[in-house]
């Protein structure tokens, strides 16, 4: 069980999705405890055992996550996670990588990273966040999913140039986390002027109720047209209650009301603006949020 917390990092990333993630987790238990225990005992490293067969299974539900997500009502946001450090940990002991090629922990978790993985055909997703961010060798990768170290090694580059088209000038937290309660303050007071200002002249705007709660099916494009929206929202705001928070390792807003988390916001801060807005509202992707102490501080990373 000592692997479990591994072993729920890996699924998270390769799915986009902690539910998703946990129940692969558990199917990969299941099957260590259906086999008898000499099997078990012959198992020389269960951890690797373990790690073989929940990926096997996260590859399998991705395949079929593109037929779900095809019927899926509007924009489909991967599953916002509150306090990443309880997720971030993994392998180190692989030093045959080039460090260019890595991706740390805490870089795989953040709402933009997610986004560009959503591009990915699943054994590119697999093969990349396997080397890449977990740094097994390629050929552990191929021994996992099934194809040569070549082949693998090709899926990785494919996915890594897909992040590197995507990537964006780094903008430091500090800078970042101003930017964002600036943008916090600014929607409270009605200042169409300054949220107009914080945001980039292109900025898109994605909302995520898949079909359970309102939420706009098309994202958003334009600074102008998403200050609007927001303005739309000014009615409900005199209900909730906006807070700063971490999402995903960045800083975020999160929407309550009557202590309950009903919306969280990501953001992606290009330079001195907002590029990208993401809003959660699908309550069950706002489980382990809905799942914590309700109210605190408002201060952001408090949470």
């Amino acid at each position: 069980m000592n692997e479990r917390r591994q072993l729920i990092n890996l699924a998270y990333r390769l799915l986009g999705s902690l539910a998703d993630a946990e129940d692969s987790v558990q199917e990969t238990y299941a099957r260590w405890y259906a086999m008898p225990r000499e099997q078990q005992e012959a198992i020389k490293a269960p951890g690797a055992w373990l790690t073989k067969v929940a990926s096997r299974i996260c590859l399998n539900v991705l395949s079929s996550a593109r037929a779900r997500r095809e019927t899926y009502v509007g924009e489909w946001i991967p599953e916002p996670l509150p306090e990443p450090t309880e997720w971030i940990t993994g392998r180190t002991d692989v030093a045959t990588i080039d460090p260019a090629d890595r991706v740390t922990l805490d870089e795989s978790i953040n709402m933009a990273f997610l986004v560009v993985l959503e591009s990915m055909t699943p054994a590119e997703r697999v093969a990349f966040i396997l080397h890449d961010v977990f740094r097994y060798s390629f050929a552990e990768v191929g021994d996992i999913v099934g194809r040569t170290p070549a082949a693998c090694r090709q899926l990785a580059s494919s996915a890594r140039r897909r992040v590197r088209t995507a990537q964006a000038p780094t903008t430091s937290t500090v800078r970042r986390a101003d930017i964002v309660r600036r943008f916090k303050q600014a929607w409270e007071a009605k200042d169409i002027d300054a949220l107009i200002g914080l945001l980039d002249p292109d900025a898109t705007a994605i909302a995520d109720g898949g079909g359970v709660v309102g939420a706009l099916l098309r994202p958003i494009e334009g600074a102008e047209e998403i200050v609007r929206s927001l303005v739309h929202l000014e009615g409900r705001l005199r209900v909730l209650t906006i807070l700063e928070r971490t999402v995903n390792g960045q800083p975020g807003l999160i929407a309550q009301q009557d202590g309950v988390t009903v919306s969280v916001y990501a953001f992606e801060v290009v330079g001195d603006r907002i590029k990208r807005i993401w809003a959660v509202r699908h309550p069950d992707k706002l489980r382990p949020w809905t799942a914590r102490r309700p109210g605190g501080s408002g201060r952001a990373g408090s949470a």
